[in-house]
C-alpha cells in the first residue's frame, strides 16, 4: 500500500511540476501586446483643371494594412517616414515633362498625432515619385 501512496504522490509531484514550467515558460501577453495603432489617412487626388469627377479618395489604414491597392506598400512607406509624407524618400525615376497638375491631399492620424499633407504636382508621374504609394489609388503602376 504505501508503494501506492508514493507513486501517486511522485506523480502528482511531477503534474505540479510539468504545470509550473508551462506557466513560466508563456510570456505575459498583457505586456508584450501592441496596441493597435489605429493609423488613418484619407488620401485624394484631384486633378486640377480637368472637369469635375477627376477626384479620387480612400481610406488608408495601416492596421491590417487596406483601403488602395498598394496599402501595405503605402503603410510601410509611411513607417519609415514617421508618418510624414514629406519625409518619404523620392523615388528616382524619369518623368516627362507633361503639364497635367494634380493635387494630393492627406489628412488622419498617425500613431496619435494628426496629419496634414497638400502639395500640387506638374503631373502624377512626380506625385508618384514623391509620395510612393500613399496615393497611388489605382492599380497601375
Amino acid at each position: 500500500m504505501t508503494h501506492l501512496i508514493t507513486a501517486k504522490a511522485a506523480r502528482a509531484g511531477l503534474l505540479a511540476a510539468a504545470a509550473l514550467l508551462v506557466t513560466c515558460a508563456t510570456p505575459a501577453q498583457a505586456t508584450a501586446e501592441r496596441e493597435p495603432a489605429n493609423d488613418w489617412l484619407l488620401v485624394t487626388v484631384t486633378r486640377d483643371g480637368a472637369p469635375s469627377g477627376t477626384t479620387r479618395s480612400a481610406l488608408l489604414s495601416c492596421d491590417p494594412p487596406r483601403g488602395h491597392a498598394r496599402a501595405a506598400r503605402a503603410c510601410a512607406e509611411l513607417e519609415t517616414a514617421g508618418g510624414r509624407i514629406a519625409d518619404i524618400p523620392p523615388r528616382d525615376t524619369y518623368c516627362p515633362m507633361l503639364h497635367a497638375p494634380v493635387t494630393a491631399h492627406a489628412r488622419g492620424k498617425w500613431r496619435g498625432r494628426p496629419v496634414e499633407y497638400r502639395q500640387t504636382f506638374p503631373n502624377t508621374c512626380l506625385m508618384a515619385a514623391r509620395t510612393g504609394a500613399v496615393f497611388a489609388l489605382d492599380t497601375e503602376e
